[in-house]
């Protein structure tokens, strides 16, 4: 057992060496090492996204823990030549999860060489309609996320044979990058968004194996309950992003006039350290809570009285609960 705990935390030391993150613009920009034949570490340019992380951890280590409920039910249940049906299931969800994220990743990549006029209205209508999926899943995750347990053994439980298991395993797994695609295809820095994802998704991994090990013990529902609560601050940001890019096609292509009263900041403070892209102190505030330096009236009423109103049934959740 010390040897074990010795290669986990020498493996978690590399992972932190290997990545030293600093905020620029509206990601967090790293600066990533590698070893040479001499140990030594040099320096290579790249780039992560702080939301992506946070999306590809939440996310990643939920479906790696409904792997590890899977895999222990049957363990209790001396049902052990199931379990490589469980570990099927694991493999084509992600192959699932990938082929989506691919597909949507190919498409954004190419709008984007289209002309500006119409990669904004892309990118306006692209993260509507991302953010209505994104919506239904926060919702459920904050009516449902407390019983994932008792839901996985349910549905395990009522799983007759290897097919039904694999197939369980794939559609939940897959659910579970679906969202990760999803916000990545919506984001406005989807490389950097992709790196943080990866990354928090091994970070997951790491995680589930420890705790489905007992090396650790966490308590989830205050990680999941924290890793929603930023999620719901980064949906509020893609709202009100998307809104932005819709308003600045309708100007420029002469639809709206840019004199009206919606072009009308509700506050701008970019030239000062409250700026979203630069400022000391609104860079972080970006990063972290969607903060938006120069904001259109619209775009400012409908981000905020979506996040709020999510927020308020979130917290309205937790107090019943």
């Amino acid at each position: 057992m010390n040897r074990t705990m010795c290669l986990i935390l020498q493996l978690l030391k590399n992972i932190t060496t290997y990545v030293s993150c600093i905020s620029v613009e509206t990601i967090v920009y790293c600066e990533c090492t590698k070893l040479d034949s001499s140990n030594k570490y040099e320096n290579e340019g790249g780039t992560m996204d702080l939301s992506g992380l946070v999306m590809g951890f939440r996310e990643g280590l939920e479906a790696f823990l409904i792997i590890a409920i899977m895999l222990e039910y049957f363990n209790k249940s001396n049902k052990m030549g199931l379990k490589k049906n469980v570990f099927k299931g694991l493999g084509l969800g992600i192959i699932v999860s990938l082929v989506f994220a691919g597909l949507l990743y190919g498409l954004a990549l190419l709008i984007g060489q289209s002309g500006d006029y119409f990669r904004k209205l892309w990118e306006a209508i692209a993260s509507l309609i991302a953010l209505g999926f994104v919506t239904m899943f926060i919702v459920w995750m904050i009516n449902n996320g407390t019983d994932m347990v008792k839901d996985v053994k349910t549905a395990t439980a009522k799983a007759v044979n290897g097919t039904a298991v694999m197939l369980l395993a794939t559609f939940m797994v897959a659910r579970e990058g679906a969202e990760i695609a999803l916000f990545a295809f919506a984001s406005t820095k989807t490389p950097e968004y992709l790196t943080g994802t990866f990354v928090g998704v091994i970070i997951a991994g790491i995680l589930a194996i420890f705790i489905y090990k007992s090396l650790v013990k966490v308590n989830l529902r205050i990680i999941f309950n924290i890793t929603l609560f930023y999620l719901i601050l980064q949906a509020g940001y893609l709202f009100g992003y998307s809104i932005h890019e819709l308003l600045s096609f309708l100007k420029d292509t002469n639809v709206l006039d840019g004199g009206l009263w919606i072009y009308n900041k509700v506050y701008d403070v970019s030239e000062t350290i409250l700026n979203h892209k630069e400022g000391i102190i609104g860079l972080p505030m970006n990063v972290l809570f969607g903060w938006y330096s120069k904001p259109e009236w619209v775009q400012f009423l409908l981000q905020y009285a979506y996040t709020i109103g999510l927020l308020s049934w979130f917290f309205k959740r937790l107090n019943d609960k």
